[in-house]
């Protein structure tokens, strides 16, 4: 039992918040409650959380003694060796194995065409590629390892549209691309703050000054795409205010340092910023479900 726990814990099942942008495509194209495009949503949510723990668990394998010595990361399942290397090989196997098995299943029984079924499981295996580049070594590179970190977000919302078959908007790709550059360049810069070039060795060839300055015209630019996808939606425009309200508070929490800037615990630990991005999403929805 103990061991099981360890393995989910592997896992890091709290980050699966980030796969939700898998449902973005079929939510803004008010397709989110046809019941078919919700299950494929379900099942490719699924599908991505266990490739995205499959690459956790490279990366701790990878990260093993550099994490046994931080302060945190120590506590892990592989760095604190109550999970074997070979364990958690076998273990990184067996889910993304379920994981493309899942987009099989979506095109026998979903209706899923193949061309579908094969973008959406080539883009599954880019995003495990480009991450296993980043864990044997794109990590060390700078402006490289934050575009990975981003590259992730991006394949998550294309998947959603490739297993839905949904045409995204390109200011919608522009926004989530730009939003995911805030986050990826406030992560290195609180990393940097919290633990100087200790815990990444990329973070030596990062200066404050670069990594504030392109977080912030990531975060300027992230509200323009935003405002401009906004202006051709009706009432949407009547959103700008609360998520620059939501990116000022999730601004605030980095510059209290209180994090290592990573943007899920950034979130999960300020109980304010979650209810504001609760109630973006519900305005959202009331505008596109009622509006």
């Amino acid at each position: 039992m103990k061991k099981i726990k360890d393995l989910v814990k592997l896992m890091r099942i709290k980050h699966y918040i980030k796969n939700l942008l898998v449902f973005l495509p079929a939510l803004f194209s008010c397709q989110l409650f046809n019941s078919n495009y919700f299950v494929k949503c379900i099942i490719g949510f699924i599908s991505v959380s266990l490739l995205a723990s499959a690459v956790y668990c490279i990366n701790d394998i990878k990260d093993k003694e550099k994490d046994a010595k931080h302060p945190i990361k120590k506590e892990r399942p592989i760095a604190s060796g109550r999970v074997s290397v070979g364990e958690a090989s076998a273990f990184a196997v067996i889910l993304v194995l379920i994981s493309l098995l899942l987009n099989v299943f979506m095109h026998f029984n979903m209706g899923m065409s193949l061309k579908s079924l094969i973008i959406a499981s080539s883009a599954e295996l880019l995003y495990l590629v480009l991450n296993i580049f980043y864990s044997f070594g794109l990590k060390n590179v700078p402006i490289v390892d934050v575009v990975i970190l981003v590259s992730g977000f991006l394949i998550r919302i294309l998947y959603g549209a490739f297993i839905t078959e949904i045409e995204i908007s390109n200011w919608l790709y522009l926004t989530v691309m730009m939003g995911s550059f805030y986050m990826g360049f406030g992560k290195r810069r609180n990393e940097s703050l919290k633990q100087g070039d200790k815990s990444r060795a990329v973070l030596k060839k990062y200066s404050k000054e670069f990594l504030d300055k392109f977080m912030y015209v990531s975060l300027i630019m992230t509200l323009v795409f935003y405002s401009l996808w906004c202006i051709g939606n009706g009432y949407m425009i009547y959103t700008i205010p609360l998520i620059f309200i939501v990116l000022m508070k999730y601004s605030l929490d980095i510059e209290n340092n209180e994090s290592f800037g990573d943007p899920v615990d950034v979130i999960v630990k300020d109980k304010w910023l979650m209810g504001l991005a609760a109630l973006l999403g519900v305005v959202i929805m009331g505008i596109i479900y009622i509006f």
